[in-house]
């Protein structure tokens, strides 16, 4: 399980376990919250293609699917 900041979640770097595509390498390039502070929207790039994609940040924290930093 990944423990992971909100706060420190803007411009974090991320592996995928199972890459598909040739993407394996990610970095978080837009992260919105609401007025208490919550996360409201996330958004991951992958290093390699530029593709992006709304994602729920949450999934970050199981460690099966994504590593922290880049391996």
């Amino acid at each position: 399980m990944n423990k992971i900041n909100p706060k420190k979640l803007l411009n974090s770097k991320w592996t995928a376990v199972a890459p598909q595509n040739k993407e394996k390498h990610f970095l978080i390039t837009k992260v919105k919250f609401d007025e208490e502070g919550e996360v409201i929207h996330c958004e991951i790039e992958a290093v390699m293609t530029k593709r992006s994609e709304s994602i729920d940040w949450n999934i970050l924290k199981n460690s099966d699917h994504w590593l922290l930093g880049w391996t």
